[in-house]
């Protein structure tokens, strides 16, 4: 059910915005998502857009209070990002399926892709592996509650390369893991390559653009071993043994 969602705090870490909003609504299971939409002016810029609402993984909820994470990047971050306290949010969710526990968690998460993995370290721990293209973007890496590796593309702070080096250094010495991954499409699929390879399962949040959130646009659908499914509701947590590949 839609309903409207009171803005406590909105601010800022490194070039990230996050914002914390009162929700009395069922609570979400990590890797789940909502449709957010600002109550006042959307659809308001420039050729009226955004004209559809946003899908975010949630940071944490505690308390019922929901916190998100984005990048302002395009039309409904840019509106989204305009929230301040006492402002309305609409949201829808908690959506889709989230991640499934098992032994010996490992988890992989590149840029934006670290919000779902933060719920999900507080309840089940396990290291983080995190990538981001510089240490500005790096400092959201202070959302994080647990043991953690960096790496930058630029090499400014951390391991100067790519996550995947962290994670196949990892796997390298420790193959007994479960790994948990969510970030760009390039970046998961070099995660379930790397754990196809090494017979390591693992579970992806995937990434892609969603109108409705449960089902009925069939605007998100990706292709799996047994055909398409909708990641709105049949994901967006898959099994990286499920995928051909991540495009």
């Amino acid at each position: 059910m839609r309903r409207k969602a009171e803005v406590l705090r909105a601010g800022k870490v490194g070039p990230y915005e996050v914002l914390a909003c009162r929700d009395d609504g069922p609570a979400p299971r990590p890797g789940q998502f909502y449709m957010l939409a600002t109550v006042e002016q959307w659809g308001g810029g420039e050729a009226e857009r955004p004209f559809l609402p946003r899908a975010f993984s949630y940071l944490r909820h505690r308390d019922d209070v929901l916190q998100f994470l984005w990048e302002d990047v395009g039309p409904g971050t840019h509106r989204l990002s305009w929230l301040g306290a006492s402002d309305e949010v609409w949201l829808l969710g908690p959506l889709g399926n989230g991640f499934t526990p098992a032994p010996n968690p490992l988890l992989v998460g590149g840029g934006i892709g670290i919000v779902p993995l933060a719920c999900w370290q507080d309840e089940v721990g396990g290291p983080a592996l995190l990538g981001f293209r510089d240490a500005h973007h790096a400092q959201a890496a202070e959302l994080m509650s647990g043991a953690l590796e960096l790496a930058t593309d630029d090499g400014s702070a951390g391991h100067p390369g790519p996550v995947t080096e962290l994670l196949a250094a990892a796997l390298q010495r420790d193959p007994g893991v479960t790994v948990y991954a969510c970030g760009p499409p390039p970046m998961l699929e070099a995660v379930r390559a790397l754990c196809a390879e090494r017979d390591v399962p693992a579970q992806l949040a995937l990434e892609s653009g969603m109108a409705c959130g449960f089902g009925a646009c069939f605007g998100c659908v990706v292709p799996t071993r047994e055909g398409y499914v909708r990641l709105c509701v049949d994901g967006p947590v898959l099994a990286a043994a499920a995928l051909e590949g991540v495009t």
